[in-house]
């Protein structure tokens, strides 16, 4: 075996698309953010002021979002790039809501899986070793410290120009983590036969080596 399907679950502000990206770039795999097309949703629903109690109005929405990744892993909605429109705070403030519908989580949980079917994939978000491919040959479960996770989120946006307080970073983490966690629709939680990384203490060099390790063992054989 040479080719594998990695997953990479946790909660936000862990470190799990640096680590899905470093991955995919050392093993020569395809990375496929799957937080990024929940936000590209986000999106397209704040634009077009969609109701999220409104299930007609959802389901068309839904049925007119094409989401994408181009060479450089930027997220394309609709033929759009819209990399950095999904990353600001109001998109942060409405991804966990729009994600917990469950026609929005079922049709892109079939897009993700037919990105799958070849294998050779790292993908990260919150269901993807539960749901999306409980089958996957590794699966990590990231976790870290919560002031660690809000002080790495506020220097993130901090970096891309993005302005917030730690105060807001704060609270928008914790409300998406009681909304990912407690969500009826393939809720966030750790796959039972994950292997859990606490990175609180550990840097991106040493993350990404022993997760490589993991990998290897798992089957992983670079090109």
């Amino acid at each position: 075996m040479d080719k594998i399907i990695i997953a990479i679950d946790g909660y936000s502000s862990c470190g799990k698309s640096t680590l899905a990206k470093g991955m995919a770039s050392r093993l020569r795999y395809i990375y496929i953010d799957s937080g990024a097309m929940y936000r590209a949703v986000t999106l397209f629903f704040l634009r077009h002021n969609v109701s999220l109690d409104d299930a007609e109005q959802t389901r068309q929405a839904v049925e007119n979002i094409t989401i994408s990744f181009n060479a450089d892993n930027r997220t394309i909605l609709n033929g759009e790039d819209v990399e950095n429109e999904i990353r600001q705070m109001e998109v942060s403030n409405h991804v966990s809501q729009v994600s917990a519908l469950p026609v929005v989580r079922r049709a892109l949980v079939r897009q993700q899986q037919a990105m799958g079917q070849q294998k050779g994939i790292v993908m990260d978000g919150r269901d993807i070793g539960t749901v999306v491919f409980p089958n996957a040959e590794l699966k990590i479960f990231l976790t870290a410290d919560p002031e660690k996770r809000v002080q790495r989120r506020f220097e993130e946006l901090k970096s891309k120009g993005i302005k917030s307080s730690v105060e807001d970073v704060r609270q928008n983490l914790s409300q998406r983590d009681r909304i990912d966690s407690t969500r009826g629709d393939s809720p966030l939680r750790q796959a039972t036969d994950a292997i859990v990384i606490d990175n609180t203490q550990m840097t991106r060099d040493e993350q990404l080596a022993y997760a490589l390790e993991l990998a290897y063992s798992a089957g992983a054989v670079v090109e």
